[in-house]
Parts: C-alpha cells; structure tokens; sequence
C-alpha cells in the first residue's frame, strides 16, 4: 500500500440501531449523516475501522 492512497467511505445506513462501539467507530471516521463521503488514508487502521462497519458503509477504492 502506497502512502498517499485514499478510500472513499460513504455512509449508506444509518448507525442508530448499531451498537454503541459500531456508532463510535462511525463518528470517529467523520462520517456525520447519511450518504456523506469522506476520503480516508488507506492503511491498516481504516481498514480494521472499516471491516467493524461494513454493513453502514460504502467503500470506494483510489
């Protein structure tokens, strides 16, 4: 994985029936409201961040 490679993550669902650890992860990612994107660097953090959430989210790769 290159250094300055991005992942888009969109919001598709919302967090509000998630667990609480599942909303913190979501909120921690800046992701606010729904259908939002955010580009985040693509290391192994984003992706265990992702892989907690993958049923809210959308991924996008660069």
């Amino acid at each position: 994985m290159a250094a300055n490679k991005t992942i888009k993550v969109t919001l598709v669902k919302s967090p509000i029936g998630a667990i609480p650890k599942q909303r913190a992860t979501v909120e921690a990612m800046g992701l606010t409201k729904l259908h939002k994107t955010v580009e985040l660097p693509d290391n192994e953090a984003t992706r265990g961040m992702i892989f907690k959430v993958q049923h809210l989210v959308k991924v996008e790769e660069n």
